[in-house]
């Protein structure tokens, strides 16, 4: 599907599953508002599948977009660019953190090269389809053109479209990229309005003076591109990175499918702002796993209306967060399928 044919294919929340949902929940052999948030993700989930009890999110695949990146060379990380393509051979041989959460929650990973600056050996979960070996450095000119920040969004749909026809009901965002909480930030300041230093943070962990220096750098390309936020696709290849419009293509591929998509962490927050610019209703398919530590995550969720269901400290990435929440998902929809009501069970309401 081509971006134009996927944003046709997105549409609201289907009222009447929604309120077929809320409706059970009434009738569940539990206090209302008993459980919590879990009730209103259920109720948007059948919204979103326009079906009531909505399909289990299971199986589950979290797809690992990867890319470099040019504004490295301004020094805004401690780590050195090569470990991008040693991270992702590490996926690859199921080594990381994200392959051992989602063994734990029984979610498969797939790796995809978008935008590696080292040409990656295979493997039988790795996806070559590197758009370009790294971006540009956005403090002096584009990191991307348009048609490579078009061509990395149509990459993220493919994914998406290939992973819902081979079976899966949900869909996890993971990304590697040394220095990509940098474009992250500034992609969040773009759609948010919000400063710069309200949506840098330490990233793999940096020092006050790193910080500050990483701040500038933000502002710097801010400043140069001016990009405007009515422009998704122009923000994406001004101060954007391959990954993020993979994932941006992603999280759109999988409203177009109407299949949930986990939110990650803040690089995953940054794509979901970018797919609400280009679609608003993409949201209806978004479930925030878990809020980063990361500054600019709180901000883009708390602008896409979206309530994280894990508050762990966690700054990882990968999709580690997502795949720690996939269970927590399932449980909320498993209650509209298997929990009785109390005329089923016999069970006096108050």
């Amino acid at each position: 599907m081509t971006l134009e044919t996927t944003l046709a294919a997105i549409r609201p929340a289907d009222e009447q599953a929604i309120a077929a949902a809320r409706e059970l929940q009434t009738r569940l052999t539990k206090p209302a508002g008993s459980l919590g948030t879990l009730e209103g993700l259920a109720v948007r989930l059948a919204g979103l599948a326009g079906v009531c009890p909505p399909p289990m999110p299971s199986p589950a695949t979290v797809a690992v977009f990867a890319g470099d990146h040019g504004v490295h060379a301004q020094g805004v990380s401690p780590w050195p660019q090569e470990v991008t393509a040693q991270m992702v051979a590490n996926f690859v041989a199921g080594g990381a953190v994200v392959n051992a959460f989602a063994r734990q929650a029984g979610a498969d990973v797939m790796v995809i090269d978008a935008g590696v600056a080292i040409p990656l050996h295979g493997g039988p979960n790795l996806l070559d389809a590197n758009v370009r070996r790294g971006t540009r450095d956005m403090t002096v000119e584009p990191a991307l053109t348009r048609e490579e920040a078009l061509a990395a969004v149509e990459l993220g749909i493919a994914v998406a479209g290939q992973l819902v026809a081979s079976g899966a009901k949900c869909l996890l965002t993971g990304d590697m990229g040394i220095a990509n909480t940098t474009p992250a930030a500034a992609l969040i300041a773009v759609f948010t309005g919000a400063g710069p230093a309200a949506v840098t943070g330490r990233g793999t962990g940096i020092d006050d003076a790193m910080l500050a220096h990483k701040t500038e750098v933000i502002a710097a390309a801010l400043a140069r591109h001016t990009p405007d936020p009515a422009d998704p696709l122009g923000v994406l290849a001004t101060v954007g990175g391959l990954e993020h419009a993979a994932l941006t293509g992603f999280i759109l591929g999988a409203a177009a499918h109407r299949v949930p998509v986990i939110i990650d962490g803040v690089i995953a927050a940054s794509a979901a702002l970018a797919a609400a610019a280009f679609a608003p209703d993409s949201v209806a398919a978004m479930v925030a796993g878990h809020r980063s530590a990361e500054p600019g995550a709180t901000v883009a969720l708390a602008r896409l209306g979206l309530e994280p269901l894990l508050d762990l400290g966690m700054r990882l990435g990968e999709g580690s967060g997502a795949a720690l929440a996939l269970p927590v998902v399932s449980a909320a929809v498993r209650v509209l399928h298997e929990v009785a009501t109390f005329d089923s069970a016999g069970v006096s309401e108050k």
